[in-house]
């Protein structure tokens, strides 16, 4: 069953109120690689942990033209605030060298792996860890927790992906075919394809990047999932995320898909939204926090 909220009178925003957002520094930058977009930002909340962690990944269709993870400050910062340890990752999009395919997942796998490094010296609970990503974001939250399904022989697999409790999914797509058409719409032409490695790729591969880069794909993927679209999202509707979470119930997961009423894209990353109390509660349930 889909829930449905619903807030009188909500204005809709737009991207550049999500990064005019005011938020407090990140307590630690750290590297997870050599390229320069190899990097997140750890915010810690107060006390001595050990913290719940939420990974968190901005989205912008996987271009650095659109989005960096400082489009996703307000939303880490207010995590912090609710008692989650948030670790913002940056990653290669496809307009930026060694992007795309592999790139872009491999990056994601990585700042999520890289946690073991912070866990000790930060106070970081990895048996209580999570992703969450907006958009594009959201899609790669929503592999990383799939990414365990991966065959040895893809460019994809890594040997020991850290275990996640669950990953929550703001407006993101769990189908990159089914996106595709909403992505040439409002991203750019063709993206879903460039992610995938490019116009140049046969139908044949194609597929098979498809199989390893598309949740919908690696169902079922063992983990809890929830799926929080917006009436009024133009960019990946809440359609998208009924009929992924459909298939991916249909294979035996356990996921909640929830459409708030009177919101668009970009509510999903304004703390204090309509939206935030949802995100919240779909946060706190999968920390059992």
């Amino acid at each position: 069953m889909t829930t449905r909220y619903t807030s009188e009178n909500h204005p809709f925003v737009t991207p550049d109120v999500v990064n005019a957002l005011p938020s407090k520094p990140a307590d630690v930058r750290s590297d997870y690689g050599p390229a320069p977009s190899q990097y997140g930002e750890l915010r810690r909340p107060e006390g001595d942990g050990p913290y719940p962690v939420a990974v968190v990944f901005h989205g912008g269709c996987w271009l650095s033209l659109y989005a960096d993870l400082h489009n996703a400050d307000a939303l880490a910062d207010a995590l912090r605030d609710e008692g989650i340890a948030s670790w913002n990752v940056e990653y290669r999009c496809v307009d930026q060298a060694g992007g795309g395919w592999p790139g872009t997942f491999l990056d994601a796998g990585l700042a999520v792996d890289h946690l073991r490094a912070l866990a000790e010296g930060h106070g970081l609970d990895l048996s209580r860890v999570i992703t969450v990503g907006h958009s594009a974001g959201g899609h790669l939250a929503l592999w990383t927790a799939a990414r365990r399904k991966l065959p040895v022989e893809s460019p994809l697999w890594t040997a020991d992906p850290l275990p996640l409790c669950g990953t929550v999914v703001l407006g993101g797509p769990g189908d990159l075919k089914a996106f595709a058409p909403h992505a040439d719409a409002e991203c750019r032409q063709g993206i879903v394809a460039e992610l995938l490695g490019g116009s140049g790729v046969s139908s044949q591969k194609l597929e098979a990047r498809l199989r390893c880069g598309s949740p919908v794909q690696m169902l079922p993927l063992g983990v809890r999932q929830v799926m929080i679209s917006t009436e009024h999202d133009w960019v990946v509707p809440p359609e998208l995320g009924a009929a992924y979470a459909d298939a991916a119930r249909d294979a035996g997961d356990d996921i909640e898909h929830i459409i708030i009423q009177d919101a668009g894209h970009h509510e999903l990353m304004v703390p204090g939204s309509v939206t935030w109390p949802v995100i919240c509660r779909a946060v706190r349930t999968l920390l059992e926090t």
